[in-house]
């Protein structure tokens, strides 16, 4: 991998940002893509650029405003409150399709820039019970990827068996632990760094990098 090319999909949150670092570590090159869907907060994908540039990584931005029309929900409407689901319902933040789309997308952008692999930072051990952050999905769709465009891509998922402490652990470990910790925007409420502390992510977030400090002591 040490000779190769990899996109990154990248939020410019905490995951995606790890898995930034991850990839800048494992490639050769490295790019990255971002999909403006009409989120809640459109600082989202200013810190994504932000963080490409600060990094001196090539960054695309798609324009996927259909996804918008398509799955309103909490993250893309002010008038749908932010929920985590109960009795087996999915959180309100949950947009359908959107890692289908969003992996779909950056295998085409892939094949055009000569890349033949795709990073993305889900994961099935905090993944909020969203379907389509789980391994069987996303090894689903590597190979139906590599049927529509008879290639070779390899999609790499460098935090899916791993929670929020460890990716805390991996970031530090790839000299990144400050730099995740000032410069992503994971929160719901799009504040930066750490965040309002009130909403899921935040909050998954904070319990994680505490269990990662207590592990140290």
């Amino acid at each position: 991998m040490k000779h190769e090319k990899a996109v990154v999909v990248f939020s410019g949150g905490q995951d995606s940002t790890t898995c930034l670092f991850w990839a800048l570590k494992n490639f050769k090159e490295v790019e990255v893509v971002t999909f403006d869907y009409g989120q809640r907060h459109a600082l989202e994908i200013e810190c994504a650029k932000h963080i490409a540039q600060e990094l001196n990584v090539r960054h695309h931005v798609l324009n996927m405003s259909l996804l918008n029309q398509l799955a309103p929900n909490a993250l893309t409407r002010d008038d749908i409150e932010i929920n985590e689901g109960e009795e087996g319902e999915l959180p309100s933040t949950f947009v359908p399709g959107r890692n289908l789309v969003f992996l779909s997308f950056a295998g085409i952008l892939a094949s055009q820039i000569g890349a033949k692999h795709i990073v993305t930072g889900v994961c099935e051990t905090d993944f909020s019970g969203y379907p389509d952050c789980r391994d069987a999905f996303v090894k689903s769709l590597n190979v139906t990827l590599n049927l529509s465009m008879d290639t070779s891509f390899v999609i790499h998922t460098p935090l899916m068996w791993i929670n929020k402490a460890e990716t805390w652990a991996l970031a530090d470990q790839l000299g990144a632990f400050d730099f995740v910790r000032q410069k992503t925007l994971t929160c719901y409420n799009g504040i930066i760094a750490d965040g309002c502390g009130e909403c899921p992510a935040c909050k998954l977030r904070l319990q994680g990098m505490e269990a990662y400090a207590q592990s140290l002591r």
